[in-house]
This record gives structure tokens, sequence and C-alpha cells, in this order.
């Protein structure tokens, strides 16, 4: 009788833990993972509020689907598996759509574009890429090359260049420092975010782009989109439709220009 009922115990436990990995929290609020610290997508100032293009994003989505969201930090290489663990709902946090990913959880359509880009000293030549943008695998040899660990860049360079010298980063911070410090000769990483947060900045003058945007969907995907835990599709298509909207309204293009000068999506996404 005692292994019977332990058995319906166990049974029952593994049934709850299994509801709970796929539904939300609640459906008044849902918690959002994001970085915090990738700026200019999602960061905090100096008096700790979250500001960037991911959190306008997610109040935008927040507003249209009528459900409040909490904001969980999360370093990045932990961030799907905190996710599956159901330490948030969504990530909002300039995620990739890939294949990859999309083996583990669902996304919902991009809200952005997703490409990478090396940046280096100035007047180094390297001459990392072809005529037709592809890498020269010889010319990469002796480099030590800074990129985010668990990142679409560093899948890139797994299968595009696997004999590179990589060195791993929990965040764009300490690469751009180990850049500066010459412990890293390259780092490929947003370009956006690196012309906003240092070529344009500290580094003007002594970096640069090298080489011209690497956009490879089969690696960084269609696009960046919101993450879900699958079995969430009710969820998910409202989230889509949220962005569909913010794009037909105008309200994605009004938050890239408050940083950029020029939208980050492809108006195109509105009707998909």
């Amino acid at each position: 009788m005692n292994a019977m009922k332990n058995w319906q115990t166990s049974l029952t436990g593994l049934i709850t833990a299994v509801l709970l990995s796929a539904a939300p929290a609640n459906a008044d609020t849902l918690r959002v993972g994001m970085e915090c610290t990738y700026a200019p997508f999602n960061y905090r100032t100096s008096d700790g509020k979250l500001e960037g293009y991911d959190v306008d994003v997610a109040k935008g989505i927040s507003e249209i689907i009528g459900v409040d969201f909490e904001y969980v930090c999360q370093e990045w290489d932990g961030m799907i598996p905190a996710l599956l663990a159901n330490k948030f709902d969504l990530i909002i946090a300039s995620m990739s759509i890939t294949d990859k990913r999309k083996e583990q959880i669902d996304f919902s359509s991009p809200y952005r574009n997703s490409v990478g880009r090396i940046v280096g000293p100035v007047g180094k030549d390297l001459k990392l890429f072809d005529d037709k943008g592809q890498p020269v695998v010889g010319n990469f040899d002796g480099l030590r090359i800074g990129v985010e660990r668990a990142s679409t860049y560093f899948e890139w360079f797994s299968a595009k260049l696997p004999k590179a010298d990589l060195v791993l980063y929990d965040s764009n911070e300490a690469m751009y420092l180990d850049l500066k410090n010459g412990r890293v000769d390259v780092i490929m990483t947003n370009p956006m975010k690196a012309h906003l947060s240092f070529l344009s900045g500290e580094g003007k003058g002594k970096y640069e782009f090298i080489g011209p945007e690497v956009n490879e969907p089969k690696f960084f995907g269609p696009g960046v989109g919101v993450g879900l835990r699958k079995g969430n599709d009710e969820l998910r298509d409202k989230i889509s439709a949220a962005i569909r909207k913010l794009i037909r309204e105008g309200k994605l293009k009004e938050y890239a220009l408050k940083i950029f000068p020029f939208q980050i999506h492809d108006d195109a996404w509105a009707e998909e």
C-alpha cells in the first residue's frame, strides 16, 4: 500500500512540475527575463531604472495584451535554463530566433534585426573577409577573438572557424575592456550596440568595424523575438499579434529612433 501511495505521490508531483514548466505564473502578471546590462537594449540607469529598446518593446506588448510585466535580471548564458526552470515566463533580451534554440523554447514573431560584425583596432588591415563577405580562414590565425558566451556569434565561429582562438565573456562590457587592454585582438558583437556604446564614444578613432556585416539566418536567425516555454501557443500568438500592431502603429520605429538614426526592424513583419 505504501509503495502504491508513494508511486501516486511521485506521479502527481511529476505532472504538477510539467504543468508548472509550461504555464505562466498567472494570468495577471508575467515575469520577464533580461540581462539588464546590455545597453542600449536592456540596462539599468544610474538610479536603477530599466531602460532600452527591449524594455520599450516589453512595455508596448504588456499594454496591448493587458498583462503586467515584472522584470528579472539574468546572466545571458543561463537565460534559457532559467526560463525552463520557471524562474520567469518570457525572455525579452535581444535573443535571436535560431533553429537550435527553437528545439528548447518557442518564439514570437521577430521585433528586431539580428546580425553580427567584427570590431578591432584602426589601421590593422586584417582582411578577414573576401569580396563575397566570406571569412578568410587563414587570416584569423594568431588572433585572439572575444565573443559573448552562449551567443549566436559563438555559434557562428564554432561552425565557420572552429579552430579560431576564442575568448568567452559573460558581458559586452568586459569584452570591450579586454579589447582596449589588448587581451584580445578583435571582438564580434552586435553592430548597433557597438556603434552606440563604444565606437561613437571612448573607442572613436581607435577602433572600427572590420569587414562587412555578417547576416546569416542559419546562425543569427530571422531576427530577435520573445522567448517562452513550449506549450503556451495562445500567449505566443497574442505576443506576436502585439508586435505586429506595434510595427503597424509605428511604435517599433519610435523606440528605435530614441537610440539610433534608423529603424531596426523589417516592416514586412507586420503582415506575417
